[in-house]
């Protein structure tokens, strides 16, 4: 990975929810893209490398578990969480099966542990 600010893609089709995102990254020190469908996300992964991806599960086109399994592929090493106001079991199992550091439902605390790590420096 190049020097400079870490890299965070937030696909979600919500932009309200890519803004709360952005607002809590930005001041950490990391560049921040958004992405409002599956196909942009997919796109955006090719143009630059990544550290931090949160996928939202149900997006207009590809579906959130689709990018997810594109991610890991092109970018094994990035932290990947999955963002969803769905508790869905299932849908968990799959999301770890592919490669999801975590599942998060909407809204989000930010005083979870995860947010913590995901900000950490490497």
């Amino acid at each position: 990975m190049a020097e400079g600010p870490r890299r965070v893609l937030i696909v979600d089709d919500e932009r309200s929810v890519c803004e709360l995102l952005e607002q809590f990254f930005s001041p950490r020190g990391f560049s921040v893209t958004s992405a409002f469908s599956g196909e942009e996300a997919l796109a955006r992964l090719k143009e630059e490398p990544v550290d931090v991806v949160l996928i939202d599960i149900l997006l207009p086109g590809i579906h959130g578990i689709e990018v997810l399994k594109q991610a890991k592929q092109r970018y094994p090493k990035a932290r990947v969480v999955m963002i969803t106001a769905l508790e869905d079991k299932d849908l968990r199992t799959r999301a770890h099966t592919y490669g999801a550091d975590a599942y998060v439902t909407k809204p989000f605390n930010f005083s979870d542990p995860i947010w913590a790590e995901l900000t950490a420096t490497a």
